[in-house]
């Protein structure tokens, strides 16, 4: 095929771009060399490969014997982000979120699925180096688009090519600042070339020709830049897995805790059902260093007196008050508090006591919501609900009304580290049918 030269007008800008599909490389196998197979290609200082990620991964060895890709996800996924069905959107390690952790059924023998480059940067580092280093390559795969149908190839990744242009500080033709502008090149390339591969026509290669001002004498930072931190995204869990987001965090980073996410969490705390159309909740905000203190310091002596009292050693006091550390640790504190305002009085003590508990239940509701829309904001919590012990000092510490029953203390801040594992439980062990 004869291919017309391009001529940029400048080393930014080229008067067209050229796209072409790779024929002929047929059935790709383990051990084979990817970089081989384009040399007869007549490529040019300034081209961009794309190559399909699939047959990188059947050249990688990356197929999966089995036809189980339920378990292939599962082995694949870091987290779950949303499910619906048997649809699984899920993070996989390398930081990409994506359908099924990228397990693929298509295009490969049956009884088998293919799983994603174990590094695609490395991969594309690799052939770049094969074909003497004038040239960018890129990795692509797959990739639905939230809020939008069809499908389109992105990234996954990359070597020799710029990833993003930063228009960000710059000013648009009418003179507004661009304040949020920074293009995606890869992905833009990378969707470009799938235009001349497809899904049928089994030409898993393209290059593109005329963007030279875009490839890199080194190999550059691969795809990295283009991932979305999971702490950055505001939609990472679906509505399906957002309770199971909710994790206890005993250890925190020195970032500071953003108020507003705080009393955000309030907000769907007082979402929560109560008896008599009522508002049980009270949450005391501790954002004082020096309250904070004051209070952790005065909950932890009535601890230990109360512990005294019940004849406890002083190893097991020890051990026993090692609860408040945690809250001692937190850069932020919240208290969730009862108050019966709109309770109903009864005749009887058994009447009233259920009353108490429609709202103490009312309250824990408040409570739950509080923490898990905590994890939505992206931020840890630790409920320590021995404040109960001592509610007298905590009301006198926060100089709170005698009608407000402190129902706990939650520590809250940005995880030091990401949370153990839960230990497996079985729904259907904590419920009976009749």
């Amino acid at each position: 095929m004869t291919r017309p030269p391009v001529t940029p007008t400048s080393d930014r800008e080229p008067t067209a771009i050229q796209v072409f599909g790779v024929h002929g490389i047929g059935e790709v196998r383990p051990g084979d060399d990817l970089a081989a197979l384009l040399k007869e290609e007549d490529l040019r200082d300034g081209d961009i490969v794309v190559i399909t990620s699939k047959i990188v991964s059947k050249a990688e060895g990356r197929v999966r014997q089995g036809s189980d890709r339920t378990e292939a996800i599962e082995e694949e996924t870091d987290r779950v982000v949303a499910r619906r069905g048997d649809t699984v959107i899920s993070q996989t390690r390398h930081g990409f979120v994506m359908a099924a952790a990228g397990v693929d059924a298509s295009n490969t023998e049956p009884g088998t699925v293919l799983l994603l480059p174990e590094d695609s940067d490395a991969s594309a580092r690799r052939v770049r180096a094969a074909l003497g280093g004038r040239v960018g390559v890129i990795i692509s795969d797959t990739f639905g688009r939230p809020w939008r149908h069809g499908l389109t190839d992105v990234a996954i990744g990359a070597a020799g090519v710029r990833p993003l242009e930063d228009f960000r500080g710059g000013t648009d033709t009418h003179g507004n600042p661009l304040n949020a502008t920074v293009t995606a090149l890869i992905d833009e390339i990378a969707a470009a070339a799938e235009l001349v591969k497809g899904k049928l026509a089994g030409v898993p290669v393209a290059i593109v020709r005329g963007l030279a001002h875009l490839v890199t004498a080194d190999d550059g930072p691969g795809v990295r830049p283009l991932i979305r931190p999971a702490d950055e995204d505001l939609f990472r869990y679906g509505s399906r897995d957002v309770v199971f987001a909710r994790r206890t965090i005993r250890e925190f980073s020195s970032a500071p805790v953003d108020p507003e996410a705080v009393r955000r969490a309030v907000a769907a705390g007082i979402a929560a059902p109560a008896p008599h159309h009522t508002t049980p909740w009270r949450f005391v905000l501790v954002e004082s260093a020096e309250t904070r203190s004051r209070l952790v310091d005065a909950m932890r002596e009535a601890w230990i007196a109360d512990l005294r009292g019940d004849g406890f050693t002083e190893q097991s006091i020890t051990k026993r008050i090692r609860r408040g550390d945690v809250l001692r640790n937190a850069p932020y504190l919240a208290v969730p508090c009862l108050v019966m305002d709109g309770s109903h009085t009864y005749r009887d003590d058994r009447r009233n006591a259920a009353e108490r508990e429609m709202f103490v239940v009312a309250t824990g509701a408040g409570v739950e919501n509080f923490l898990v829309q905590l994890a939505v904001e992206g931020l840890g919590s630790a409920w320590v609900s021995s404040t109960m012990f001592c509610r007298p000092v905590v009301r006198e510490v926060l100089d709170l009304p005698e009608s407000w029953d402190p129902m706990g203390c939650v520590a809250i801040g940005h995880a030091a580290a990401p949370p153990r594992d839960r230990a497996p439980r079985d729904a259907a062990d904590f419920y009976v049918t009749r």
